[in-house]
């Protein structure tokens, strides 16, 4: 039997996961109290028909009173299971939560803030416990699907970390939520190229262009490097969502160029999840520049 448990902050992606497990073969229960978790599993242990690949979701709603006991017992059986933890920055939460009306659990008519704030408190266990752990703050529905579609269709190995490439332009202002900076206006600029500026960084013309000089090659090999130093100590930490912000003058040509460069290189590596995004990249088009 495979068994896995999926929880984490209401709003973040819980029952939406249920449904995407259940396309890839799972039987899903939602909202199972925690104290039949383990006489759950106790039925359906050894089975490997249809009931063999099991999903079970549950979060503050269900009572998390037993919880350790719970997920303590499921160790001591020679059942397969993992748990799979969905977050999201308190920000995002917040925003969800008013964008669905909805009341989040904890508080009723109170202020949301002050459920998230339990909540956390209240699944500080399950994290810490977490096989897996996806923060949501910047995924799109289709980007969920395919990590896990990876995790437990391709049986792709996984880092607990969600890394967003991200270029931009400066004159639009840093992204508030990078966590790491980079400048790349050091390099020329494909603006100024009559036969470049309508094009973007997506497009062969300006990366050949960029690529062409040495400096780019060395950029990429040293951000790479620091990377590969970075990530395994921000996992060690508990960090799992990683903004890395590469930016120039419009977000069009010179950034677009190295993140997708950069973006290339990390896809490459067994356990990470990473997506890229352009932020600007249209924004001169759009501006009528």
């Amino acid at each position: 039997m495979k068994l896995i448990i999926v929880t984490g902050m209401s709003g973040a992606g819980k029952s939406t996961s249920l449904k995407m497990l259940e396309d890839m073969g799972y039987f899903c229960i939602d909202n199972l109290p925690v104290f039949l978790i383990e006489k759950f599993a106790e039925l359906f242990a050894g089975r490997d028909d249809e009931f063999g690949k099991m999903a079970i979701g549950f979060d503050v709603r269900t009572g998390l009173k037993d919880v350790k006991n719970a997920i303590d017992a499921i160790k001591k059986t020679n059942i397969d299971h993992e748990i799979l933890y969905l977050d999201a920055s308190d920000d995002v939460l917040i925003k969800r939560f008013k964008e669905t009306r909805r009341a989040h659990p904890l508080v009723g008519d109170g202020r949301v803030e002050e459920g998230i704030e339990k909540e956390r408190k209240l699944l500080k266990y399950l994290k810490e416990n977490a096989t897996y752990i996806i923060d949501t703050s910047q995924l799109l529905t289709r980007e969920l699907k395919a990590e896990l579609n990876e995790i437990f269709l391709n049986n792709k190995s996984f880092g607990n970390i969600f890394i967003t490439i991200l270029s931009f332009g400066y004159k639009y202002g840093i992204p508030h939520d990078a966590d790491l900076v980079f400048d790349v206006r050091f390099l020329p600029n494909p603006y100024y190229i009559d036969e470049l500026k309508a094009h973007t960084g997506n497009d062969r013309e300006v990366r050949d262009f960029l690529m062409g000089f040495p400096e780019s090659e060395a950029f990429l090999n040293k951000l790479e490097d620091m990377l590969d130093f970075l990530i395994p100590n921000y996992i060690t930490e508990g960090k799992n969502q990683l903004v890395v912000a590469i930016g120039c003058t419009g977000g069009k040509h010179r950034s677009v160029t190295l993140a997708n460069c950069i973006y290339e290189r990390l896809k490459q590596k067994e356990d990470l999840g990473i997506r890229i995004e352009h932020r600007d990249i249209e924004k001169d088009a759009k501006r009528g520049k």
